[in-house]
């Protein structure tokens, strides 16, 4: 068969239309034609639709954005090879190679066979995904390594896998269909052990907070233990962190020295007050004992001056009442003085003990408040909070929590050192102090995060108070060696609700704060 020129096949195609009497629309017309020439009958480009599949797309990258503009332009070109190429890029994988002797993209149909044009991608390199390299797979071996310690060395078949993995990864000439079938595999155990040592974590917390109440418990002086309590419960609280756990063990260990003083000192006391007692006694029994020979001796004496006829047979008498009287009120008088020295050294030994609980109490207190600012920890807000809606209950008063985060705070640690952060923290709490009232509360929340607690406020005045702070911490600057340091931040404020806890009031004052964020930062709002 002799090919046919387009103009002929073009010809005969019009021909038919009339002779079968069809509109004469594109679609007609193409298949006509294609019945001319004796070609496959191609389906229409969607255009449209693929169009709206390129809007859905989401392009919160720049290579999201990229690869969506390619899209949009492949489309534009109706080149099926674009849209496809575009698309498995979007999605991560690699386009297939272009055959040999032809370009990368392709019109919809030959250009021999079909009238349709065939256009190249502007950008034909960007559409295929980086290779895996060997360096590719050896980045990923390390991070294996790296995160392997937190998961653990108790399955030892998860630990042959996982090297058996870092080997082929390893390899100059990874396979990388079976890598990644490998990976697949691994993938799904890596998953399981991360799972199991989740839930390994969550277990040991819950039997350590058991063993501290437990603790708690079992102290004849809750006084003397609560602090501790407090402290180890608060930091079992996720989410864990190093500095946190350092924290609490240098707060835990002041308070461990001061009990073991005190009860060192108490032991000494008790001692103490045991040799008084029994020298108490036994001067008693002393006493008893010369009261009972006095007594035999007045009694001896009365008999002796009943019988007595004349003064100097009394006189002998009345020597030895004087004598026994004498004798009685000396012994009297000593068991008084060693008595007072008694008791002036056990009320001395009274008020020393005194003086150590009280060191005690406020060692034990300082679990309750962040060691940095001085500002209330989350256990001591966890308590604030209980009190100010058992407060709000019982009146019917308004309580509004404040949530205030530090504006830019990663960029000042990053430039001028985490030690000019920690000044920023204190700074903050300082002028805070100075501006709340005695009734408001102010806690550090975690991080550059403070919790303001506001009692008899509603959220006017509390949106108000949170304003006031703003203009008043921007009148001032602290300094980093030479350099003046301004700070700002971005508060949320949420006015308690009706059957709403604390902890759902400062959610709803995070999400207005994060809202400040997105807003432009430095500025209070509502929730």
């Amino acid at each position: 068969m002799i090919d046919k020129k387009p103009f002929e096949i073009a010809r005969e195609t019009l021909k038919l239309l009339t002779a079968r009497k069809l509109a004469p629309t594109p679609l007609n017309y193409q298949r006509l034609y294609a019945e001319v020439a004796g070609q496959p009958m191609e389906p229409a480009f969607p255009a449209d639709r693929l169009r709206d599949i390129a809007v859905a797309l989401p392009a919160k990258t720049p290579g999201q954005q990229k690869q969506r503009g390619l899209l949009e332009s492949a489309i534009n070109q109706l080149n099926w090879d674009g849209v496809k190429n575009a698309l498995m890029a979007y999605g991560g994988f690699s386009p297939p190679a272009p055959e040999p002797g032809k370009a990368a993209s392709t019109a919809l149909f030959d250009s021999g066979k079909v009238a349709a044009p065939v256009l190249e991608p502007t950008e034909p390199a960007v559409l295929t995904a980086p290779a895996l390299t060997a360096d590719f797979f050896t980045q990923i071996a390390r991070m294996i390594e790296y995160a392997l310690p937190a998961l653990g060395a108790d399955d030892e078949r998860f630990l042959e896998q996982t090297q058996t993995m870092i080997k082929a990864l390893r390899q100059p000439t990874a396979d990388a269909v079976a890598v990644k079938q490998m990976l697949v595999n691994y993938s799904h155990r890596l998953s399981f052990a991360a799972e199991d040592q989740a839930e390994v974590k969550n277990v040991l917390l819950k039997l350590l907070h058991l063993i501290i109440e437990n603790i708690s418990h079992l102290s004849l002086d809750d006084n003397w233990l609560k602090g501790q309590v407090d402290a180890l419960m608060d930091v079992c609280a996720p989410p864990l962190t190093l500095r946190r756990l350092d924290d609490v063990e240098q707060r835990l260990k002041d308070v461990i020295f001061k009990q073991t003083e005190a009860k060192a000192r108490s032991v000494q006391a008790q001692e103490e007050m045991r040799q008084m007692l029994a020298t108490f006694i036994e001067r008693l029994a002393t006493m008893s004992q010369s009261t009972g020979s006095f007594h035999d001796i007045l009694e001896t004496s009365a008999r002796l001056i009943e019988q007595a006829k004349t003064i100097a047979d009394i006189a002998p008498v009345l020597k030895d009442v004087v004598g026994a009287t004498r004798s009685m009120a000396h012994d009297s008088q000593s068991v008084r003085d060693e008595l007072q020295d008694m008791k002036k050294k056990a009320d001395e030994t009274e008020i020393e003990l005194t003086k150590l609980h009280q060191e005690l109490d406020r060692v034990s207190a300082l679990a309750r408040h962040d060691p940095l600012t001085g500002a209330l920890n989350r256990q001591g807000l966890d308590e604030a909070l209980g009190r100010e809606i058992s407060k709000v209950r019982r009146q019917n008063t308004p309580l509004c929590a404040a949530l205030l985060d530090i504006d830019n705070f990663k960029r000042i640690n990053d430039t001028l050192g985490h030690a000019t952060g920690d000044v920023a923290l204190k700074h903050l709490a300082s002028v805070a102090r100075e501006v709340m009232r005695p009734q408001d509360v102010l806690a550090r929340f975690g991080g550059e995060e403070f919790v303001i607690l506001l009692p008899d406020t509603p959220l006017e005045k509390g949106i108000e108070a949170m304003t006031r702070l703003q203009r008043e911490l921007t009148k001032r600057f602290f300094l980093a060696g030479t350099e003046q340091v301004l700070i700002t931040f971005s508060a949320g404020v949420a006015q308690l609700v009706n059957g709403e806890t604390g902890m759902d009031a400062i959610k709803r004052a995070d999400q207005a704060m994060y809202l400040a964020k997105r807003a432009g930062k430095n500025r209070v709002l509502g929730a």
